[in-house]
């Protein structure tokens, strides 16, 4: 059996190269809540939560890999971005060890997207929730 993958397995591109992978097919994966996702998102990405708000606070999406198996294949080339880059990488380590070959993380998440311009001109506070910083 292959040994288990860990986040240093995961590729990760910034959103340039992000976004050159989606302009020759690779799908965005966005793992953020659905209210992130509904405030504004990447054009034509799937939004599958990696975490879910409950009035416990916030918890690791218990269908997530049944979800991704549902909705995409193993083969399939996927980018994965959430706000500034945490749960995507965590979602990339599980995809990985679900089978997935073809799983990036986007360094930065949708924050980095945004900030960079790509997500258009609007204020970026529109565009996305803050960030918590942390310590």
């Amino acid at each position: 059996m292959a040994a288990m993958k860990g986040p240093e397995d995961v590729a990760s591109v910034d959103v340039y190269t992000a976004k050159g992978l989606l302009s020759i097919g690779h799908r965005y994966l966005d793992v953020r809540t659905i209210e992130e996702f509904n405030k504004s998102h990447v054009e034509n990405a799937m939004n599958i939560p990696f975490m879910l708000i409950t009035e416990e606070g916030r918890v690791k999406n218990p269908e997530f890999l049944t979800q991704i198996s549902s909705t995409l294949k193993k083969e399939d080339h996927l980018v994965v971005g959430c706000n500034s880059g945490g749960r995507a990488l965590k979602a990339c380590v599980d995809l990985l060890n679900e089978g997935f070959q073809h799983v990036t993380n986007i360094e930065g998440g949708y924050s980095s997207w945004v900030d960079s311009g790509l997500a258009g001109d609007k204020p970026s506070d529109e565009l996305k929730v803050a960030c918590k910083f942390r310590p």
